[in-house]
């Protein structure tokens, strides 16, 4: 048997759990009518697959109709999920994982105008921030009918396998009672913290009834809201003690902070350039204080300082679960031996940030989570061999790249920088972003492992391309910054990646006009701001750097906010021109009857890149398939058998940005599904 502190199994009741290494629930954001179906399954299966000891289902499946998701989770309400509910449990236990579900009505924290069009309802008439629904004040009856809903859940989630049930109280309703900032009724549910916690002592009883004793049941729960007169520390602590004095509850999963907010939900959930692990320290106050079974998740994504949480008995269970949505094989690959080979999280919260803004969660930079139906976590080998040629060594051309040489294929991959990584060297610039060159370092990696050679500092011509007597040919040269966007006074200004590389000096007055929305801009207001300039950033839509979404937002806000910056937004920069040493920018509206001038000394602008498509266009008349791709068999996974030039040598393909100007998932895509078909 193995030392490690991670491989050590654990037993929780009557359930004996593989490994120390769950992964916590969360919303993926892919039932389908609110159940889960086949895709669900397969997404939850994979990571069982990979050896976690015990995956979390449905970060959280709602109880009551009047709890409607604001995005796409399970309805545990419904009795028809039962069977979708054991499909998935029993695949899940066919490959040796436990798994269980987290059940909540979400309280204040939904909207009147999603499902059935319910009021909401709390037990206060406060309106969280982020959904901004004013509640209905709860009644007795309510209190009741929901009491019996969770009931309900439980044992439907038994009847379908479930290893147990986890109550989500953090930040919904059972927490919103928990506290005294959202809980303003009166004895028994409301004053007292005993009172305060009679909900969720009378929901864990009622389930009890309805599950038995042996059926675990467990709790993620605030134990410090981290806000001035709501739930404290010393709070968190007398509730941790109740909740196991109870002897209804199997568990703790420990939270620190809130979510009514998204610098609060961020804090809790940490993305890049926040501290890894903020919260470990605190859960093990709490296992200390109890010493009782304790989990915990918050920005655990390596496995040194997963390891570290169980070797020091921090906790009884460390949940790596974004780190499992960028690489669902951690625990084989620890088992193996292989730890350089796990894919790193690099914490850019693509996935969160995706749900939270009305999508499904994918990885920044494993395409295949989510879409385990089409997509392979592990490539296979080809039947023969090819000649691959790649030009580019961003994000999609080392995808790319890693996908035809694992398939077995000789891959040769040309680049005119001298290092690999494009737009992502350049983010990384920042230090806040400097996790995402992993994406960068972990593709060079396994590119060397299976044997793909680079030429760095090499313009690749056709005449280089075809040297090679590639079978497939992969065009990944990305684009350059699109600056041509006004009606006159274009060559007065400068781009996003001139500032943030360093190669143009900044300005001291400094307009930035940003209709990307995308990380470029606010990374080159923080920049300029940050040497000492007064910035405005100026974008036509309603809202600014809508590509950044809201947990991304939060570290550029608190710094900028403190800086001198300056938001403006539904104005559009129109011309500029010179006026000595300064330059007049002349600023309309796409609402109409809006005329304005700036005048600064420096104009930068934010509008993504143009391809750098001429190679690509030179080798098109030489290839079988004249560039073409066939989106049928894209989308089926099926290899590509265009031919429209019998005379061609090769297949030619362009993915990433040099075929349009999107983002990094998109590009890291564009490479998995080309390469994994050559």
């Amino acid at each position: 048997m193995s030392n490690d502190p991670l491989l050590q199994p654990y037993q929780l009741k009557h359930l004996i759990l593989r490994n120390r290494i769950i992964v916590t629930s969360h919303e993926p954001a892919y039932p389908e009518d609110g159940m889960p179906k086949e895709r669900y399954r397969a997404y939850t299966v994979e990571r069982a697959k990979g050896g976690v000891a015990l995956t979390m289902t449905a970060g959280s499946a709602a109880v009551s109709r009047d709890s409607p998701p604001v995005f796409n989770n399970l309805l545990a309400y419904k009795d028809e999920i039962v069977p979708w509910i054991r499909e998935m449990t029993d695949a899940v236990h066919e490959q040796g994982a436990a798994i269980m579900i987290q059940l909540t009505h979400l309280g204040r924290r939904t909207r009147w105008d999603k499902g059935d069009w319910l009021p909401v309802v709390a037990p206060s008439h406060h309106r969280e921030a982020s959904h901004r629904a004013f509640p209905k004040k709860i009644e007795d009856w309510d209190i009741e009918r929901i009491i019996k809903d969770f009931a309900d859940a439980a044992e439907r989630m038994k009847a379908g396998g479930m290893d147990g049930v986890e109550l989500e109280a953090y930040g919904h309703l059972i927490d919103q009672f928990a506290s005294p900032l959202t809980n303003e009724l009166d004895a028994p549910y409301g004053g007292s913290l005993e009172n305060r916690m009679r909900f969720c002592l009378d929901v864990f009883n009622a389930m009890r009834q309805r599950v038995g004793d042996e059926f675990i049941l467990g709790v993620r729960y605030t134990a410090d809201e981290r806000l001035p007169g709501g739930t404290s520390k010393e709070d968190g602590l007398e509730i941790s003690r109740r909740l196991k004095e109870s002897g209804l509850v199997d568990y703790l999963n420990v939270i620190r902070g809130h979510i009514d907010t998204d610098p609060g939900l961020t804090d809790v959930i940490p993305i890049q350039g926040m501290a890894n692990s903020p919260h470990l320290d605190f859960a093990g106050e709490i296992r200390a204080a109890t010493n009782f079974p304790t989990f915990h998740a918050a920005k655990i994504p390596d496995v040194a300082t997963a390891r570290h949480a169980i070797a020091a008995g921090k906790v009884d269970m460390v949940g790596m679960t974004r780190a499992h949505m960028t690489d669902p094989h951690i625990v084989r690959k620890i088992i193996e031996k292989r730890e350089e080979d796990i894919r790193p999280c690099v914490g850019a919260n693509y996935c969160l940030d995706r749900i939270y803004q009305g999508g499904a969660a994918y990885c920044i930079h494993n395409a295949a989570t989510g879409r385990e139906q089409t997509m392979p976590h592990i490539v296979v080998k080809a039947d023969v061999r090819k000649k691959v040629v790649v030009v580019g060594a961003g994000p999609a051309g080392l995808e790319a790249a890693r996908v035809a040489g694992e398939r077995g294929h000789e891959v040769v991959v040309f680049e005119a920088a001298p290092n690999a990584g494009g737009q992502i060297r350049l983010t990384a610039q920042s230090e806040r972003r400097r996790e995402m060159i992993s994406i960068i370092d972990w593709r060079m990696s396994q590119c060397e492992k299976y044997g793909v050679r680079f030429h760095f500092n090499t313009w690749a011509e056709t005449e280089t391309v075809t040297a090679e007597n590639p079978d497939a040919v992969i065009i990944a040269t990305g684009g350059l910054p699109h600056t041509d966007v006004l009606s006159s006074g274009n060559e007065l200004v400068v781009s996003s990646w001139d500032i943030i590389s360093g190669d143009v000096k900044p300005g001291t007055n400094v307009l930035i006009f940003d209709d990307a929305g995308d990380h470029a801009g606010l990374q080159a207001a923080e920049f300029l701001a940050k040497a000492g300039a007064k910035v405005e950033i100026m974008t036509p839509d309603r809202s600014f750097a809508p590509e950044v979404m809201a947990m991304n937002l939060v570290p550029y806000m608190r710094s900028l906010q403190k800086l001198d910056v300056t938001f403006t937004v539904t104005f559009r920069l129109e011309s500029a021109e010179k006026n000595g040493n300064q330059i007049v920018a002349h600023v309309g509206s796409d609402y109409g009857g809006v005329s304005k001038q700036r005048v600064v000394d420096q104009i930068v602008v934010n509008h993504g890149t143009i391809p750098l498509d001429e190679l690509y266009f030179e080798l098109k008349p030489l290839s079988s398939n004249l560039g073409e791709i066939s989106h049928d068999q894209l989308l089926a996974g099926k290899p590509q058998s265009v031919t429209r030039n019998p005379e061609g040598k090769f297949q030619l393909f362009r993915i990433g940005d040099a075929v349009a100007a999107r983002n990094t998932h998109a590009a890291i895509y564009d490479g998995l599904r080309i390469a994994k078909d050559i």
